[in-house]
């Protein structure tokens, strides 16, 4: 019983860790998000379902706006609940940034992508607190942000860090630190405020808009060409699925569901935005969205063909890309710093009509 225990303990320390570990992997994948889907910045795990971020609601009828706190927080703490023991860790804002770029980006992109995830990182983080200091909401027990990386943006712990990157971690914890203090107090603004900054493993090629994935537009989280993303490892994947599973995880998922008749007829897409994201299908007759379709399979993204094999009785989902699609694309950075892009030509791609601004100018 005590080695079952013991067991049982390791698991659930693993399990803290897990939810950032793909992220890391050149890989990789949260999501977002911001991601993050109100979800972590990012997708985390290139086979979770991702959430909005967490002032953009991911109800598909929602049209409101994202809240615009008004900045009025330049302090150099955050407090951080840590879901698994409900305590909260007052951070400085740098070690906070710190582990949420090892936890977020693999540690071996180039120097400038990194900055870019650090910046992107520190305005999620001030942002949310701003929100907390004006509407705090009582699951965070008076804390600024959570380390539930399916709701807010993945942070690592020296311990997890330590744990992931084994020998490596002295190497990419000095690299990690020299990106987020070689941006200073850098954030990103858009009217002043800190942005929603969204970001994602890699894209279908072009970014997705807000609009498409959590139904609010958002002037600065519009599509943008990422063609790189396409020499990606993540870029493409193929799911195969047994006629039966197939009809039983739709028939489990959709009560109206009928799947009866010819499998080649079950599903049909009806709509996709201009990136590629599926927005409008069927199966089996009841309606759906790509992203339901993503959850009820598991699948990277909402970016996805489907096709039925007679012969093998067997369906086949390829998915393109990884993640949600909005914000900064994780490889698209690195595959623009290695190509002599820095930080700041990054950031002003993937988030057109923002601005970087020093966090210490803005508060007032």
């Amino acid at each position: 019983m005590k080695e079952l225990l013991k067991a049982a303990a390791m698991f659930a320390l693993l399990l803290a860790a897990i939810p950032m570990l793909t992220f890391i992997k050149p890989r990789d994948g949260i999501s977002p998000p911001l991601t993050a889907e109100a979800a972590g910045l990012s997708d985390i795990k290139t086979d979770a379902p991702e959430t909005a971020p967490p002032d953009i609601s991911d109800k598909p009828d929602n049209t409101d706006e994202p809240s615009k706190p008004e900045y009025t927080d330049n302090s150099d703490t955050l407090k951080v609940l840590d879901f698994t023991s409900g305590q909260v860790m007052e951070l400085s804002l740098r070690d906070y940034v710190i582990g949420a770029v090892l936890a977020e980006m693999p540690a071996s992109y180039h120097e400038e992508a990194l900055k870019a995830q650090a910046v992107a990182a520190r305005t999620y983080a001030v942002r949310q607190r701003e929100k907390q200091r004006l509407a705090p909401d009582p699951e965070l027990m008076g804390a600024d942000i959570s380390n539930d990386s399916t709701k807010y943006q993945a942070y690592f712990t020296p311990e997890q860090a330590k744990a992931f990157y084994g020998s490596g971690y002295e190497t990419y914890l000095e690299k990690a630190s020299a990106a987020v203090d070689a941006t200073g107090s850098d954030v990103l603004v858009y009217g002043g405020e800190p942005i929603v900054a969204a970001f994602h493993s890699t894209s279908g090629g072009k970014t997705e808009s807000a609009e498409v994935v959590w139904g609010s537009p958002v002037e600065y989280l519009v599509p943008v060409d990422s063609s790189e993303d396409e020499k990606s490892p993540s870029y493409l994947e193929e799911n195969t699925f047994t006629e039966a599973e197939f009809k039983a995880r739709l028939e489990t998922a959709l009560e109206d569901a009928e799947l009866d008749g010819d499998p080649n007829d079950w599903i049909k897409i009806k709509e996709r935005s201009a990136s590629g994201t599926v927005t409008k299908m069927t199966a089996g007759g009841a309606d759906l969205s790509g992203a339901d379709f993503r959850r009820i399979f598991s699948l990277r993204s909402a970016n996805f063909t489907v096709e039925y094999s007679e012969k093998g009785g067997t369906f086949s989902v390829t998915t393109k890309g990884s993640g949600h699609g909005v914000g900064m694309s994780q490889y698209g950075a690195n595959a623009m710093a290695n190509g002599g892009s820095d930080y700041k030509e990054i950031l002003l791609h993937y988030y057109g009509g923002a601005e970087i601004a020093d966090m210490d100018d803005i508060a007032r």
